[in-house]
């Protein structure tokens, strides 16, 4: 079941959105808030287990089929992630200029991990989210400013940062060329 665990948010979007459910309406069935739903779905938290089954109770879908489709462990020492496998996954609806590339993500013992390429456009915009892990990014093209609290940095070509997501923030890009970074997420 530990290897289920990160792709869970991206499933509940895919079957709502198939089901052609809004997320108020997912919300709503399940007792919990919209703001919620959105973090989940979003990678952004992982729910509880009885959140969870509230939600695919919602959802109006059997658990065999929910998890469908979600990739299993291979019994191997290592795991590979295939340039070919890689997809582009929407994160906010409400950000522009933000083209979330996912990599690859593994639940091993009490942490998770989820990483993606992250491309930010000039002039992007996005209000500050939070998320329930904590964050590494490294950039690799253009410059970015960080905007974390009430602090903000600049990250050039080949500088990190890391912090915990549960702290308000959001990159800003203010040069004339997209910046790319590797984002990873650690969920405790």
């Amino acid at each position: 079941m530990e290897d289920y665990l990160i792709g869970i948010g991206k499933r509940i979007k895919s079957i709502r959105k198939n089901n052609k459910k809004t997320i108020s309406d997912i919300a709503i069935k399940a007792g919990v808030t919209a703001g919620l739903i959105s973090r989940i779905e979003n990678g952004r938290t992982i729910p509880s287990l009885p959140v969870f089954l509230k939600i695919v109770d919602a959802l109006e879908t059997e658990m065999t089929v929910f998890f469908e489709g979600i990739p299993k462990g291979n019994g191997q020492n290592f795991l590979v992630s295939r340039k070919g496998d890689q997809t582009v996954i929407e994160k906010e609806d409400e950000a522009i200029g933000f083209t979330y590339n996912y990599i690859f993500s593994k639940q091993m013992s009490s942490v998770g991990f989820e990483s993606v390429l992250l491309e930010v456009k000039p002039n992007s915009k996005r209000e500050k989210v939070v998320t329930d892990a904590f964050e590494f990014k490294y950039i690799l093209t253009g410059e970015c400013y960080y905007e974390i609290g009430d602090q903000e940095v600049l990250l050039k070509e080949g500088d990190s940062i890391f912090f915990d997501g549960r702290v308000p923030h959001v990159p800003i890009n203010k040069g004339p060329v997209a910046s790319k970074m590797l984002v990873v997420y650690f969920f405790i």
